[in-house]
């Protein structure tokens, strides 16, 4: 049995194979302590994958806090993991396009699922889940919600801002003229769309494409990326959100 765990900004994952098949996995957030979140998040892993602790031959941590984790056995970048997990998931995926907490990414690999070209931002979080996440409190919406709530509109609105602090003020804006928050929420997702899949494009889009990280969750971000690409994203069996630590319990697999 080998283990991944995924230390993100805001979401930490964490994933259990066994024989080469997710067992059990994870998701719990990160708070402040990355080091604790990892640990509880393999905790409950290997809870729900109804073994041991001792059972796990190998740990790799990945992802923004994994150089806390002393009792891992290896750290990896995520974007590997990322390519590694999508890969396995689906040999035809020749991108994924991941975002996250705090940074997105647009991933090209081969047809071994190695990666051979990336784009990434990570130096905004305009595009991001804390972007979403603070959209979401300026417009009393549930983040859980937003996805659903947008697809029910059919007139979204324009927003020029893509600096978090600026949209945000955009937003208000937007609600004290009387716009409805339905077509605030899918003008914000085409917004994310047109900012990532400018990236994506940039780096040269091949199919199949996989969407994965929790914005992936968001039913209304995808259909505005799908929109937006013309495209459709290729399916994958687990939970778009534990890609990463999946590809890191994969490549503990390797060793």
């Amino acid at each position: 049995m080998f283990a991944g765990i995924d230390v993100g900004s805001l979401v930490t994952k964490a994933v259990v194979l066994r024989d080469g098949k997710v067992a059990g996995y994870s998701i719990i957030s990160s708070r402040t302590n990355p080091r604790k979140a990892g640990e509880q998040a393999l905790e409950k892993a290997i809870t729900n994958a109804n073994c041991k602790r001792e059972d796990i031959k190998c740990i790799v941590a990945t992802g923004y806090g994994r150089s806390s984790f002393s009792f891992a056995d290896k750290t990896v970048t995520e974007l590997t993991c990322h390519a590694t997990g999508a890969h396995y998931l689906n040999t035809e995926i020749r991108t994924v396009i991941d975002i996250g907490g705090q940074d997105s990414k647009v991933i090209k690999l081969d047809e071994s699922g190695k990666m051979s070209d990336f784009a990434m931002n990570d130096k905004c979080a305009a595009g991001t889940g804390r972007f979403l996440e603070v959209m979401a409190q300026a417009l009393e919406v549930g983040l859980d919600s937003m996805g659903e709530f947008s697809l029910k509109s059919d007139k979204p609105c324009s927003l020029s801002s893509i600096c978090t602090v600026f949209a945000e003020t955009e937003v208000i804006s937007l609600i004290a003229s009387g716009a409805k928050k339905k077509d605030i929420v899918a003008g914000l997702h085409m917004s994310i769309a047109r900012r990532v899949g400018s990236m994506a494009k940039g780096l040269g889009l091949q199919k199949e494409i996989a969407f994965t990280g929790g914005v992936a969750k968001n039913s209304g971000v995808r259909s505005a990326f799908e929109e937006f690409l013309s495209v459709k994203f290729a399916p994958i069996s687990e939970d778009p959100q534990i890609i990463g630590a999946l590809g890191a319990a994969l490549v503990a697999s390797k060793f």
